[in-house]
């Protein structure tokens, strides 16, 4: 069986066996994917390339944090890349606090929510509750909904990355909307 046919799944455990070949179909696999979530979080061409460099190195040197009962490789590995970028998007933003304080003017509107803690604990609950709807959509819908709203996609590179026609996804995405706005009916405050 060629390392095309074999599943992520089989190739992650050759990675584990120090199988280049294995990464390097994994890379060309999902390469573009990664560094297209990137760029949407980072808006930066380069840093996009250097962060998805970094989660396919990180993935080489440590294949075993991918487990497998958690859910599919490629859903692993665009969460990876979600918040590695994040990370860097935070990690941007301190460094230029660090760099320029900005004087805080009398005319400045405070954050309203920046210290309250009862905004905090709800929108914490609301983030659980979405987690868990989430958690509960079947995997197939699931994924289609996390490309498409956390990866950033367009249901037609969705349906390209995924070989599924474009009908399958749009369907997908529409089920998994439907059940998320019945699951989360009077748990979340806001409209889905």
């Amino acid at each position: 069986m060629s390392r095309v046919e074999r599943t992520d799944e089989e190739l992650v455990g050759l990675v584990r066996a120090r199988d280049e070949r294995a990464f390097e179909t994994l890379y060309g696999k999902y390469s573009d994917i990664v560094y297209s979530v990137s760029l949407r979080v980072l808006a930066d061409p380069t840093l996009a390339q250097d962060v998805a460099q970094e989660v396919f190195l990180r993935f080489w040197r440590m294949p075993d944090s991918y487990d497998a009962s958690r859910g599919r490789f490629m859903n692993w590995l665009l969460s990876v890349t979600r918040n590695r970028a994040v990370d860097e998007v935070r990690s941007r933003g301190r460094r230029r606090q660090r760099e320029v304080a900005p004087a805080v003017m009398p005319e400045d509107p405070p954050d309203a929510h920046a210290e309250d803690p009862l905004h905090n604990a709800q929108l914490e609950a609301e983030r659980s509750a979405v987690r868990n709807a989430l958690r509960l959509l079947p995997e197939e819908q699931r994924t289609a909904l996390e490309l498409a709203y956390f990866g950033g996609l367009t249901q037609q590179e969705i349906a390209a990355l995924l070989n599924q026609p474009l009908g399958t996804v749009k369907t997908r995405t529409r089920l998994a909307m439907k059940k998320l706005r019945l699951t989360l009916a009077g748990e979340v405050g806001v409209g889905l």
